[in-house]
């Protein structure tokens, strides 16, 4: 399953992916603990996330790390992967 994470809350997401047709959920990351944690940012007042791309496993663990993914090339980049 694809998902989306952003700093912008409910609302901002639900009207950016109406905008764009996103065929994914955006989640919000807010309080920016998943951007730490994953390097999308580097510090809780970070104003905006940096584009990284991470495949999960169902098992939970990280299975590709793209640390400055293109948004139009990656998917692919990924489908071909796996």
């Amino acid at each position: 399953m694809i998902f989306g994470v952003s700093f912008d809350t409910v609302e901002e997401n639900r009207t950016f992916s109406e905008k764009f047709d996103f065929n994914y959920p955006l989640l919000c990351d807010t309080d920016r603990q998943m951007g730490l944690a994953y390097g999308a940012c580097d510090d809780a007042g970070a104003g905006s996330a940096k584009r990284i791309g991470v495949v999960i496993d169902t098992e939970g663990k990280v299975k590709a790390y793209e640390p400055a993914a293109n948004a139009s090339a990656y998917p692919r980049q990924v489908l071909d992967m796996l």
